[in-house]
Formats: C-alpha cells, sequence, structure tokens
C-alpha cells in the first residue's frame, strides 16, 4: 500500500478553492503530499484555508493562470516554497452554455484560453521542475464531454476543450516520457455541486436518469482518481484518460 502514499511530494493545483479542486487539494494532502494551490480570488482561497482548518503544508497562491507571465511566476512561488515541485493538477476550467450559433468570440476565448492554453502553459512552466523530480507526475483535469455531446444543454466550446485537454494530455506523455514525466487525465462525469442544479427536471432526465448507475459523483468521488495517478501505483500509466462518470459515456 506504500505505493498510494504521496509523503514527501509536492503538489500544485489550480482552481483548488472551491468543488472539484478543493476535495483534490484535501485528497492530496490527507495522502502526505505537501499542496500548493492556486486561484485568483484571494478571499476563496481564504476561505478553503479556513475550512482546511489544521491542515499544515497547505497554502494558496492568488493568481491568475491565464494572464501573460502568471504561470512562470506562479509555479516559480510554489517551488520556493515547498522546495520543488512533483505534481501538477491542473484543474482550473470555465464552461460556458449556448448553442453554436450564440457563442460569442469573447465565450470561445474565455472557455479556450483557460482550459486549453493556460492549462498548456502550466505544464510547460513546470516541465523544468518536474524534470528534476525523482517521480514526477502530471494530471489534467479533463472531462466526459470531450468523449461524448453533452444534453440537453449545448455547450460546444467547452466540449471542445475537453478533447483538446484529453490529447494534449497524450502528446506531452509522449513526448516527455524521455523525461520520466507522466501525463495522464481525468475525465469526470456529471459531479454535484453548488453549481450543477441536478435537482430541475428538465437536467435530471439525461444527467442523472440517463446514468447507469442513475445518480451523479460527489465530488470527494473524483479526487481518488487524482490521487492514484499522481503515485507510484500508476508508475506505469501514461497517456491515459481515466474516466469516471459513473459508466454515462458507455451510452
Amino acid at each position: 500500500m506504500s505505493k498510494f502514499s504521496l509523503a514527501g511530494r509536492r503538489a500544485l493545483v489550480t482552481g483548488g478553492n472551491r468543488g472539484l479542486g478543493f476535495e483534490q487539494v484535501v485528497a492530496l494532502h490527507e495522502a502526505g503530499a505537501q499542496v500548493v494551490f492556486v486561484s485568483r480570488d484571494a478571499d476563496a482561497n481564504a476561505d478553503a484555508l479556513r475550512a482546511l482548518g489544521s491542515a499544515d503544508g497547505v497554502t494558496a497562491l492568488t493568481g491568475d493562470i491565464t494572464q501573460p507571465g502568471e504561470p512562470d511566476r506562479i509555479v516559480s512561488e510554489a517551488v520556493e516554497r515547498m522546495g520543488g515541485l512533483d505534481i501538477l493538477v491542473n484543474n482550473a476550467g470555465a464552461c460556458v452554455h449556448n448553442p453554436s450559433v450564440a457563442v460569442t468570440d469573447d465565450d470561445w476565448d474565455l472557455v479556450m484560453n483557460l482550459n486549453v492554453k493556460a492549462l498548456f502553459k502550466m505544464c510547460v512552466a513546470a516541465f523544468p521542475h518536474l524534470s528534476a523530480s525523482d517521480a514526477p507526475a502530471i494530471v489534467n483535469i479533463g472531462s466526459m464531454s470531450g468523449i461524448i455531446v453533452n444534453r440537453p444543454q449545448w455547450q460546444p466550446a467547452y466540449n471542445a476543450s475537453k478533447a483538446a485537454v484529453h490529447h494534449l494530455t497524450r502528446s506531452l506523455a509522449a513526448e516527455w516520457a524521455p523525461s520520466h514525466i507522466r501525463v495522464n487525465a481525468v475525465a469526470p462525469g456529471y459531479v454535484a455541486t453548488d453549481m450543477t442544479p441536478l435537482h430541475r427536471p428538465e437536467f435530471k432526465r439525461y444527467w442523472v436518469d440517463d446514468a447507469p448507475m442513475t445518480r451523479a459523483a460527489s465530488a470527494d468521488e473524483i479526487s481518488p482518481s487524482v490521487v492514484f495517478l499522481s503515485s507510484a501505483a500508476a508508475s506505469f500509466i501514461t497517456g491515459s484518460i481515466l474516466v469516471v462518470d459513473g459508466g454515462y459515456s458507455v451510452y
């Protein structure tokens, strides 16, 4: 079981102050890792730290990973705090619900800049530091939306962005294997969060009733997969997309 431990590891999580990201921070820390999480909302960061209570070894950075130069600064500050970097979890993301003909340039750029471009920039910024680690890993948060088309809501920009995340994951896994950096992704299905209106009949019909397990995940059901892919238990896994969707995408 020691292969599942992250004791002595140093992790950086984007978008770690709420929802899935917060649970990833909790899980990584419980597995033994030192964790820095980053978000552009300083107040939400402070709230997350208060919620963590006496979680020694967890700190927050304020920054916007979509802005030029910020990925390099954020990674450098995280490395300075922790003395190195072993794990990068790219969790931050955005979604716009609109049919294709109503998607504006601003909508498209918002989603692509955060979900794809900033994720890529974070990976590149982390590369030299991960290369110095004896067990480096990147876990990107994709989505089953990169595999299926969601309904009844239309979200073409988000779906395209997550498909891009999945293939970028494979591309980096191949390119960076000689540097011993494993790159994988987790593709969650519907998760019960404050922003997911699962109770509304027009959504429940498709999001819950159509799923083989007939329920959504809780946020803490996704984070163990992140811990696994970050750990030595996954030492021969790279370029994989781990789908955690309660079977939704099998239909």
